[in-house]
């Protein structure tokens, strides 16, 4: 926190009140797969994410394709892609699997049934859904949504996902543990709107189950 040492002693805050028009202060990136009418499949990214135990909260927006299928067919699949995968990334988020016109202020959307191919991605079988996993990304959670509703102000849609499988790249996993090693784990973070990784370790909480890694 930025403070200001007075002649008196006494630290106060020294803050500037703004309004900014969005509030992603750094969140996960994650590519949703689910299940169009037609039995095809479209893949959107998501910057809006956080997890709770086994549910997966997610925020869409109210016209895509993705909230349309969730509402209908409650199967998806989240993948986690990796901080050098974000041009691919960015290239999903100018394409949309709803053939009716959207409208957004600073992005013209282009409709595109197969998100996978235009976005380079792979589809990979799952095991417990019907939604395919992305085949690049390290981390895959194949879920069911068990809520499908508006936020408070109407904007957005709020969906609480149950994680049913976790699929790790086993050179995320501690060896002989259910755990993700946190050092070499990188999520793609989406910051203002801008893209991140993660940057060195500073410490780790008194009730981490991997305080030392592979070491």
């Amino acid at each position: 926190m930025t403070v200001t040492q007075q002649l008196d002693g006494a630290v106060r805050p020294s803050h500037q009140t703004i309004t900014p028009s969005i509030l992603y202060f750094g969140t996960p990136v994650v590519l949703l797969t689910t299940e169009n009418p037609d039995g095809s499949f479209n893949l959107a990214p998501i910057s809006s994410a956080w997890a709770l135990g086994q549910v997966v909260v997610l925020g869409l927006g109210t016209d895509g394709q993705t909230g349309a299928n969730l509402a209908a067919r409650p199967e998806l699949v989240i993948s986690l892609p990796e901080p050098h995968q974000w041009p691919q990334v960015e290239r999903l988020g100018e394409l949309t699997g709803r053939a009716e016109p959207r409208t957004h202020p600073r992005r013209v959307f282009q409709y595109e049934p197969d998100k996978f191919a235009a976005g380079g991605w792979h589809p990979q079988p799952s095991v417990a859904v019907r939604p395919p996993r992305v085949a690049q990304c390290p981390l895959q959670l194949e879920a069911r949504a068990q809520r499908v509703g508006t936020d408070a102000a109407g904007d957005f849609l709020i969906v609480e996902a149950r994680v049913l499988k976790v699929h790790a790249d086993p050179r995320l996993v501690v060896p002989g543990t259910q755990h993700i090693e946190p050092a070499a784990w990188s999520p793609l973070i989406y910051n203002f709107r801008h893209y991140f990784g993660l940057g060195p370790e500073l410490g780790s909480a008194d009730i981490t189950e991997t305080p030392r890694g592979r070491e």
